[in-house]
């Protein structure tokens, strides 16, 4: 192990120090590994596999590139006597047409590093010199974009506007550095970091620029995103509800996700259910207020709401079922399981308060006031129902005072259903409330009482979880 890694820091320093013989170095180096035995070619043949075969591509890509960039560089000679190739270098010495002329040949050739290598090329042959060089260079930033405008192409509002704030990265860098270089003599004080050698000083450059960019941006790193948005605004089409489960279950499908990584599955279900969770916990108080007030409009709000947490459970369900066909037994399945009998009891909870606010119709149709009693009562089923909800919303699933003070509050909702549907029938026996009105509330009260059933089901989820050891996110075990 010891001479393998001395041989290859031998060859990253041999390759620094005589970059005109980078390419034959590499192969150099890797005949010596093959030859001395460091790299047997029996076992060479034994573990080759994909990611073997991608990085002899990318390396074999690499050496190509050098080698390319040494031929180009020997078949540049003959231009420096060229009286037509002199006079369209010297046009770079305008700022403007240099940044425009680097711009568009990195967008064309699609590859900074390739762009920036021929740039170094021309100013090693001394065809074009740094003071020029450094305006192509800052055009090159800027072409370089192109292919993430490319790749932005069919894609999402948000995906659009990261590909926004990088083209404007480049461009506040590059009109902040063309006014540096053209005020101040910048390239009298970077020539001197490698006398004499222009590909060098061409590459300072190249670092200085970009590393000083984004000092000088990240602070406004917010203010980037706001005009990114203020130029790109939602459209309508973009407000359809965000799906990262259908996504993550696209990339199985398609093979581009390894199954075997678990960890991955886990979190994404435990994020969507701890969001559905939350979506159930603010309908219920919104459709309890919304009988209060006999609120139409929260009627409505809460049944897209619920909408949302029906796509939720839809997503969590195939995703759960992909995975368990073809996943073995393990902690992992089991917590995936878990998430799925929460998932399955968050959504009945959703389905319970649309039951809620869909009494306000009837309210309003039929001109039906509850007493002042039943009010009130209601009110402390929406106080109960909110506690148990937040139980939920941050587990401790590992304590087991936390699992008994959620039993405690579903004890306490079959308590006070029972004496509220006693109260109840008194009322009805003094002919204190009308005969619909008795049926809705007797209705609200199952739906009550149900809530709290699922609720516990939830915290025995987590509780199982915390029982293997396997915590989620949000949860203090």
């Amino acid at each position: 192990m010891l001479p393998a890694l001395i041989l290859f820091a031998a060859t990253y320093v041999l390759m620094l120090v005589f970059s005109r013989y980078r390419p034959y170095i590499a192969l150099g180096s890797a005949a010596v590994f093959i030859v001395t035995g460091m790299l047997p070619v029996n076992e060479i043949l034994l573990n080759i596999d994909l990611n073997v075969l991608l990085m002899i591509a990318g390396t074999m890509g690499l050496v190509a590139l050098f080698i390319g960039m040494d031929m180009m560089g020997a078949a540049m000679k003959p231009l420096q006597s060229n009286d037509v190739f002199i006079s369209l270098m010297t046009r770079f010495s305008n700022p403007a047409i240099g940044i425009l002329a680097g711009a568009v040949f990195t967008a064309v050739i699609q590859s900074s590093s390739a762009s920036v290598g021929i740039l170094q090329k021309l100013a090693a042959e001394s065809l074009i010199p740094l003071s020029s060089a450094v305006f192509v260079l800052f055009g090159m930033n800027i072409g370089t974009c192109i292919t993430a405008v490319l790749a932005a192409i069919g894609t999402n509002r948000s995906a659009k506007r990261t590909t926004l704030i990088h083209l404007m990265f480049n461009l506040i860098g590059t009109a902040v550095f063309t006014a540096l270089f053209l005020l101040l003599p910048v390239t009298d004080w970077i020539a001197p970091l490698a006398p004499g050698n222009p590909a060098a000083q061409i590459a300072h450059t190249h670092t200085l620029f970009n590393i000083a960019t984004t000092l000088l941006l990240l602070p406004f790193g917010s203010l980037l995103a706001w005009l990114a948005t203020r130029i790109l605004p939602d459209k309508a089409e973009d407000a359809a509800p965000v799906r990262p489960l259908e996504q993550l279950l696209h990339e199985y499908r398609s093979s581009r996700l390894n199954l075997g990584n678990a960890a991955i599955h886990t979190d994404a279900l435990r994020q969507e259910v701890e969001r559905m969770l939350a979506l159930a916990a603010g309908n219920i108080q919104q459709c309890y207020q919304a009988v209060l007030d006999t609120d139409a409009d929260a009627v409505a709000r809460a049944e897209e709401t619920e909408e949302q947490i029906d796509l939720i459970n839809k997503d969590v369900s195939e995703y759960v079922s992909h995975i368990l066909i073809t996943a073995g037994n393990g902690m992992d399945v089991r917590a995936i399981e878990s998430y799925f009998t929460i998932s399955a009891n968050a959504e009945r909870i959703g389905d319970h308060a649309v039951n809620i606010s869909d009494y306000v119709a009837v309210l309003q149709r039929k001109g039906i006031v509850f007493s002042q009693m039943a009010r009130d009562e209601i009110a402390q089923m929406r106080q109960i129902a909110a506690a148990a909800m937040d139980q939920i919303l941050h587990p401790d699933i590992s304590s087991a005072a936390w699992l008994q003070a959620v039993a405690d509050l579903e004890q306490q909702i079959d308590d006070m259903t029972e004496l509220y549907r006693e109260k109840h029938l008194q009322r009805m026996r003094k002919g204190e409330c009308t005969a619909e009105a008795c049926v809705l509330y007797s209705e609200m009260l199952t739906d009550f009482e149900r809530i709290g059933d699922h609720v516990l089901n939830i915290a025995q989820a987590y509780a199982k979880m915390g029982a293997w050891g396997r915590c989620p996110g949000g949860g203090n075990g």
